[in-house]
């Protein structure tokens, strides 16, 4: 589901348009910037060093992104989960038809979409990945989906964001919407394998089932699933899968990753980081959490963007 210089001029306060204060995903105002400082994420220093104008439209990508996360992952009904996502839809549909902004976000996304080119589809590929969580909900939460269906929700809620990243990034080209493709996978898939514990209380399971099976896994209750003791030979074999995605990603830019592409450099490196370190505590104890601290980050960000970036 991102941010980014050294000197942050806060964007305008972010706030959602769902149009009851009680609907899901309705905050009280941020910026963009606390939104992200205040997440934690991975990402935070790879786009923190960002120069101003491409910060400021990926601390607004993500925003947005944590609007509508939010609505899908917060109690309520899910018939007013869709309608709140229904206002987002409608809400980009009129930046790209002349609308004017109606509220801050979407003034400052509008500002991103006019300067880099932002496409519309991959803004309404992030609210379909978010209907799908919603969708699973209905039927008792997204379990066990087979793996074109998973592969078509990473598409959706992770290769979106690459698709629009690379174009703050200035680069568009096949290779690197490749690259934009493959990561985005390799990272939500690792997100996948770290958040195994949190999503079992959303009653969510996006471990693939034929990669259950395959290990002797039957059913699909998240709280059965991970208790069996086959679950890590599972985790392992999607492990492979995500080791598969980064390097097809690697390979795309090969040779190319010290330019305007150094930031979605780091992240590769940061999440292959934690990937490795998944593998190695091994799906033992799921309540552990494995991360990569914001030092170690912001030292994997400014070795990037200095031209050298270390080891994945």
């Amino acid at each position: 589901m991102t941010p980014p210089p050294l000197e942050t001029a806060p964007l305008e306060p972010v706030s959602t348009t769902s149009p009851d204060k009680n609907a899901p995903g309705r905050t009280p105002p941020d910026t963009a910037t606390s939104v992200t400082a205040k997440s934690g994420s991975t990402f935070y220093w790879p786009m923190r060093l960002l120069p101003a104008s491409k910060r400021a439209a990926m601390f607004a990508i993500y925003a947005f992104c944590r609007r509508i996360d939010d609505i899908a992952d917060e109690p309520g009904e899910p018939a007013d989960k869709r309608a709140a996502l229904d206002v987002w839809r409608r809400d980009i549909r009129d930046l790209y038809v002349g609308g004017a902004p109606g509220s801050p976000l979407t003034a400052a996304l509008k500002g991103a979409i006019e300067r880099y080119g932002l496409p519309r589809a991959e803004f309404e590929a992030l609210i379909d990945g978010m209907a799908m969580d919603v969708a699973g909900e209905e039927a008792g939460g997204m379990q066990a989906p087979d793996l074109d269906t998973l592969r078509l929700y990473c598409r959706r809620v992770a290769g979106a964001v690459g698709m629009l990243a690379i174009r703050v990034f200035d680069r568009a080209d096949p290779a690197t919407e490749r690259f934009a493709l493959a990561l985005g996978e390799a990272l939500q898939l690792t997100n996948i394998l770290r958040d195994l514990a949190e999503d079992a209380e959303l009653r969510r399971l996006y471990l693939p089932r034929e990669l259950l099976r395959a290990v002797g896994i039957q059913g699909n209750d998240p709280d059965e699933v991970l208790a069996h003791p086959a679950l890590p030979k599972a985790c392992e074999a999607l492990a492979d899968l995500a080791e598969a995605r980064f390097a097809e990603a690697r390979s795309a830019i090969a040779g190319q990753a010290r330019g305007s592409l150094w930031a979605a450099t780091a992240m590769m490196v940061l999440y292959h980081r934690l990937l490795k370190r998944l593998r190695a505590a091994g799906w033992r104890d799921l309540k552990a959490r494995v991360r990569v601290g914001r030092r170690e980050s912001a030292w994997v960000a400014v070795r990037c963007m200095l031209g050298i970036p270390p080891a994945g």
